[in-house]
């Protein structure tokens, strides 16, 4: 995603239902059943910490059921959030409360992200919303898994060094993250030596 369409993006999901998880999902770079699978409990507000300790999955037959399954290299992993991060949390925490409140039922699963009744948000309805979300935006290719795609490209853009990039991510190696990352990594090379040619002209113009 360009700038253009992430500024586009985040205006399009204001007050949109899914508006917390797409951004969440945004700036941290969990992956689709990571951020769905993820409880209160593992979301410590005060110090700016979330642990990511399992994933939402579901059984492959039709009308499976939803199940909570260890994360993809089976490791718990911790991330320090933003301020602005921690933010979107509470602003969901009001949400949910508010949700809870109007229903007649709500199911205590302690889910950060949930249906109408506190169960399980499915995986359908995550990827139908934001898929007519970037339709509408012009850019019906993107995937919902092209978000945690764009942290990982903010985070390289940003000076993050890739060791820490790869422990957010959940890679299981550096060389992983840098063998998927490295037209990025490139790009700044290459304008870093753009800026260094500017910097020796302005030098030769003395």
């Amino acid at each position: 995603m360009e700038d253009s369409q992430i500024m586009s993006f985040m205006e399009r999901i204001k007050d949109h239902p899914h508006e917390y998880l797409y951004k969440i999902t945004l700036f941290t770079g969990l992956r689709e059943g990571e951020i769905l699978g993820l409880t209160w409990d593992c979301v410590d507000m005060k110090r700016g910490i979330l642990t990511v300790k399992q994933q939402l999955t579901k059984e492959k037959q039709k009308g499976g059921k939803y199940f909570f399954s260890s994360t993809k290299n089976d490791k718990r992993r911790t991330l320090a959030i933003s301020p602005s991060v921690v933010r979107l949390f509470k602003f969901q925490k009001q949400k949910q409360l508010l949700m809870e409140a109007a229903a007649t039922e709500w199911e205590k699963t302690n889910l950060v992200f949930t249906n109408a009744k506190g169960g399980f948000l499915s995986y359908r309805t995550v990827y139908d919303c934001f898929k007519r979300i970037v339709k509408k935006m012009g850019c019906p290719e993107l995937r919902f898994h092209d978000l945690r795609h764009q942290y990982a490209v903010i985070a390289i853009k940003n000076g993050d060094d890739i060791k820490t990039i790869q422990g957010n991510l959940g890679h299981a190696t550096a060389a992983f993250t840098l063998d998927v990352y490295g037209h990025v990594t490139e790009e700044m090379k290459r304008n870093s030596a753009d800026r260094m040619e500017s910097y020796m002209q302005a030098l030769s113009e003395l």
